[in-house]
């Protein structure tokens, strides 16, 4: 006790002691740091898998974000290809003297060597029986069948459908029979002298008062004339995407042509010249 009292009044009042503690700091200093060895480590791999877990959720919400902006990128490109039909249906109005309707596709019915399918509006909306459904190609179908709030559609294409047309070049009437094929109809009876050609557009004639006249029906794909036979082979490829279409559009009852001319008419008489 009386030697360590002496070195402590030596260390604190004098610097005699100093090369004794740097000596005595090195040799112990090894001992220090292997003490310290294990917190060291300790923190090391704790911080090691503190940031690991934290790359981890780092991944994790970026992979998240991701996803979301993938969805949203999906989301917006059938946002755009839907306000493109919109677009090609709003054209088709345009195209129409009649007051129609859109309406949305919500289910085919999956009933075998049949095409129909389910839409969005009903007897609450006016949907009648044998209206007249077109998409922005051409003519889609008619109603067949009017619930309360939705209907069933017979595409043009069911073997059971039939639509009368013309040829828009040369005026050739005829009638589109179904086929209970997506991609083609047949013209019935059409005699071998027909003016009829491959690629000719064929339109709704209006006759039966059923379809609006004039809207496209389908291109002639090909015409076969067989020697033994008084009628042509004449199949045409419908325009309107029958398997694709969201929406289609419901014609409701149009106005006669000739009301909507009016006092336009021309008349023969040449007494009526210079007439008011």
């Amino acid at each position: 006790m009386l030697v360590s009292a002496v070195l402590i009044t030596l260390d604190a009042t004098t610097r005699l002691l100093e090369p004794v503690r740097a000596t005595i700091g090195t040799l112990v200093s090894p001992l220090q740091v292997m003490a310290e060895v294990p917190y060291l480590l300790a923190d090391e791999v704790g911080e090691v898998a503190s940031t690991h877990e934290s790359l981890r959720a780092r991944n994790a919400e970026l992979e998240r974000r991701i996803l979301e902006l993938t969805q949203i990128s999906q989301q917006f490109l059938s946002l755009r290809t839907e306000n493109e039909r919109l677009r090609g249906l709003l054209g088709s109005r345009a195209r129409l003297p009649a007051e129609v309707m859109v309406a949305e596709l919500v289910a085919v019915v999956p009933t075998p060597n049949t095409y129909q399918v389910i839409i969005d509006k009903g007897a609450d909306s006016g949907v009648t029986l044998g209206q007249a459904v077109l998409d922005a190609q051409g003519l889609f179908g008619q109603v067949v069948e009017v619930d309360r709030f939705t209907s069933r559609v017979l595409l043009i294409v069911d073997e059971s459908h039939a639509v009368p047309v013309q040829v828009n070049r040369s005026g050739v009437r005829s009638v589109a029979a179904g086929t209970g094929a997506l991609d083609h109809l047949v013209l019935e009876n059409v005699p071998v002298t027909a003016d009829i050609q491959e690629g000719d557009l064929m339109e709704s004639s209006g006759l039966g008062g059923r379809f609006p006249r004039g809207y496209p029906v389908g291109i002639v794909a090909s015409v076969v004339i067989d020697d033994t036979s008084p009628y042509a082979a004449v199949e045409v490829r419908p325009l309107a995407a029958l398997d694709r279409s969201r929406h289609v559009l419901l014609v409701f009852d149009r106005a006669p042509v000739e009301d909507e001319l009016g006092d336009l008419r021309v008349s023969d008489d040449p007494a009526s010249e210079g007439a008011p």
